[in-house]
């Protein structure tokens, strides 16, 4: 059954026209007919089955038959702050977490970031990440939208409200038990492609992170959430 991400209202009982976005993708590029269903959802919580009811040149509508309250989310909440990078590197990283159930991705710029967003740029490029987090929710079958947060740099973002279980990955730091203690907030600290510098490390470790060096190998800044988050969802599932 085909889903899709609708930035409407939904309710049980009441016809919905398809918002451009849908109509053009189930519509024009599936070729959808009346009688056929698919799932809409719209960040909101929940999923709901709907049916193909009227299409017309421009427009479609469903009658909204059926409500599922699964998310499908971790039992954790899980926020990266992540350095961001340059390429399709962060595209990678956006999808994949998104599908691991992450909750939000704060962008972030540091000592070696690659990056750095300005004016209308900023946007554009929080946009794009967003609809790829929306894509890979459509594709997995979570109905919340993890939020991509616009960049803050590192040392602001060390001064917020961060959850209480706090990890930065320092691959070149002695292995520890750092998922000792693991609460169900969590906050994960990945650093662009050079790394964190040492001074970085120092200051998170300030603000209460604990090193987190999950291999013998450096993992490339895209890998190195997606393992994380797969460690830390698989732990948590097996204590619960």
């Amino acid at each position: 059954m085909s889903r899709f991400f609708i930035d409407a209202e939904l309710e049980l009982g009441v016809d919905l026209q398809l918002t451009d976005q849908v109509f053009h993708h189930w519509v024009k590029v599936l070729r959808a007919q009346v009688g056929e269903t698919a799932t809409l959802f719209n960040g909101q919580g929940g999923e709901y089955f709907v049916t193909l009811i009227e299409v017309n040149k421009k427009s479609a509508s469903v009658s909204v038959d059926r409500f599922n309250p699964d998310n499908r989310t971790p039992a954790a909440t899980i926020l990266i702050g992540q350095v961001m990078s340059k390429g399709d590197r962060m595209d990678y990283m956006v999808q994949k977490a998104t599908e691991l159930g992450v909750s939000q991705i704060q962008l972030l710029t540091s000592e070696r970031c690659e990056m750095r967003l300005k004016y209308d740029r900023d946007q554009k490029k929080i946009d794009h990440w967003q609809a790829i987090a929306t894509a890979a929710c459509e594709q997995c079958g979570m109905n919340i939208v993890p939020q991509i947060l616009a960049p803050l740099s590192l040392e602001q973002w060390l001064t917020t409200d961060l959850p209480a279980t706090k990890l930065v990955l320092a691959p070149d730091t002695e292995k520890t038990n750092a998922l000792a203690e693991m609460k169900h907030d969590i906050a994960l600290l990945i650093g662009p492609e050079g790394g964190l510098s040492d001074a970085e490390i120092n200051t998170a470790q300030q603000h209460g992170f604990k090193n987190w060096c999950i291999g013998d190998r450096v993992l490339r800044t895209e890998t190195a959430p997606i393992v994380a988050l797969s460690i830390i969802i698989y732990k948590l599932q097996n204590d619960i």
